[in-house]
């Protein structure tokens, strides 16, 4: 009689029945509300246009576009309005002081005061952050970095430890409650405490939920499912793109993103726990029952001598595995450094290149809250691209060559004119798709190659590896002020040359998911795999 393991079972109850749906369904929303979470900064601490408050012409009432700023405020080289210089005012004569163009030398001086146009709000006009000190603005998006940086590896080890639903619950539940503290902040530091306490609850959820989400779906249709559930990812930015754009009030903003958010407290009760965890945790019964209820929804039969041959497989694995008898993260790190360290570069690149674009899709010309709607649109096709790649190429192969286009995309808008606004947005958009693409089958390829009782504990490494790059990502708009190229320079060359690295990875397609250190150590163990990392 052939071995009976839980992909057995999925295929023969269904792969994607109706069970497996509905929890789907429960996830999408999470899901959605996570990618809201990640990138409220991009708007929240954006500058705002901004000029001189012309104390001589301006009072109470004005706004940012009056006549006379044409004859006080200089022009910058792209057309724009200074945002921190006027001319002076003309010492003596029958016009000093006075709203007259006259009034007004060629003298470029420093602002004291602003006016900001009133269509844009975030805290730089609320907190009076301008010019010199915009460098805080930018501080914002790698605080919440560093939070990620801090939570990931701590929802690694409550998933890994409590389980899966326990991690989105508690991470949900604490993004929700920071988010509303924020949108009450009274100054600056505490706007930091509170986005950087946000990202540490909420770090972990897309991974909690990826893992979640495939680990009880069968392995013809995990690709499909998983892509479907991720493409509510890029229907959070794009919500919150819609929202940052028609409601000029960061503060009003977080609250609607934030107040339903607390809905995660109900998915303790309403979300099914994984089995795959379930067995690592050797609660027979549970996974006895969950399965049992997964065919009765899906409308098939489960003859008991399945489950008793899955419980009995699984026993005799988890007593033969060598990382019941050590500390598995110990032990993981020791057998899969070199896999882990490339791993770890690769998402390092991914993140970088990936959370890069998206930020400085708003310093591109045109509308910022329409350039980062249609960066975002971008991930859509992204997500889906794996399903017609992943199975056919293999994961190695599909990530080089998403990276590579990526690379490639991103350094051709190098040479591209400022003033050829659709065609840098055309090439962003193009490095957009398929560095999400990447990103996607990074997930699979990285869930996919560490066993089940530390998967999640090690692609919460290799992803804190990458917030590095996160954290990196905010501050290249502030180097495109002074190299324009640069940015996209960086994430070329990144791209590019981790793609090639990716080759390097275990090929996981069509493979099992290992459940024990024992088989992630042999996966993919074929004659032209042998040099694979």
């Amino acid at each position: 009689m052939n071995e009976i393991t839980l992909d057995s079972i999925l295929i023969h109850i269904g792969q994607f029945g109706k069970y497996q749906m509905l929890n789907y369904l429960i996830l999408a929303l999470p899901m959605f509300l996570n990618s809201i979470f990640s990138v409220t900064y991009v708007f929240t601490a954006s500058t705002v246009n901004h000029r001189c408050n012309i104390t001589e012409c301006d009072f109470t009432g004005s706004v940012f576009q009056e006549p006379w700023v044409n004859f006080t405020i200089p022009v910058q080289g792209n057309g724009d309005l200074s945002q921190c210089t006027r001319f002076s005012k003309v010492s003596d004569g029958d016009y000093s002081g006075q709203c007259d163009e006259r009034g007004f030398d060629n003298v470029i001086e420093k602002c004291d005061s602003f006016i900001v146009d009133k269509s844009q709000s975030s805290i730089s006009n609320e907190f009076g952050i301008y010019c010199g000190d915009e460098w805080k603005l930018s501080l914002v998006g790698t605080i919440h970095n560093v939070g990620q940086f801090v939570g990931i590896p701590l929802g690694g080890l409550i998933s890994d430890k409590f389980g899966r639903r326990a991690a989105i619950t508690l991470g949900g539940i604490i993004s929700a409650v920071m988010g509303i503290a924020r949108s009450y902040s009274p100054n600056y530091t505490s706007f930091l405490v509170f986005e950087f306490l946000d990202a540490v609850g909420g770090s972990s959820l897309y991974a909690s939920i990826f893992i979640l989400g495939i680990e009880f779906i069968g392995p013809k249709r995990r690709v499909l499912a998983a892509s479907g559930l991720t493409v509510f990812y890029a229907l959070g930015e794009i919500a919150f793109g819609l929202l940052s754009k028609y409601i000029p009030d960061w503060r009003l903003v977080l609250k609607l993103v934030y107040f339903p958010s607390l809905i995660h407290i109900a998915l303790f009760w309403i979300l099914e726990e994984s089995v795959r965890w379930l067995l690592t945790q050797r609660k027979n019964e549970k996974v006895k029952d969950q399965l049992r209820k997964a065919a009765r929804i899906n409308k098939s039969e489960l003859p008991e001598e399945m489950l008793s041959g899955l419980i009995e497989g699984n026993e005799k694995k988890m007593e033969a595995d060598k990382s019941t008898q050590n500390f598995p993260i110990t032990l993981a790190f020791k057998t899969f450094f070199w896999r882990i360290l490339n791993c770890s570069l690769c998402w390092f690149t991914n993140v970088l290149v990936y959370y890069g674009l998206s930020l400085n899709s708003v310093a591109l010309g045109g509308n910022k809250y329409d350039n980062f709607i249609w960066i975002s649109a971008a991930e859509i096709p992204g997500f889906f691209s794996p399903v017609l790649l992943m199975d056919r190429l293999g994961r190695r192969y599909s990530l080089f060559g998403a990276m590579i286009i990526s690379g490639l995309s991103i350094g051709c808008s190098v040479f591209i004119n400022s003033d050829q606004r659709v065609w840098q947005l055309a090439l962003f958009f193009i490095g957009k798709l398929a560095i999400t693409s990447s990103f996607q089958v990074l997930y699979f390829a990285t869930a996919e190659m560490f066993p089940t009782k530390v998967r999640h504990s090690l692609l919460s490494f290799c992803s804190m590896f990458g917030r590095f790059g996160s954290m990196l990502a905010p501050l290249t708009p502030l180097l495109g002020v002074y190299y324009a190229e640069g940015p996209a320079i960086i994430f070329s060359a990144c791209a590019i040359f981790s793609g090639f690295l990716a080759l390097l990875f275990k090929e996981t397609t069509e493979v099992e998911l290992p459940n024990t250190l024992d088989d992630a150590e042999v996966l993919g163990n074929k004659k032209d795999d042998r040099e694979d990392i």
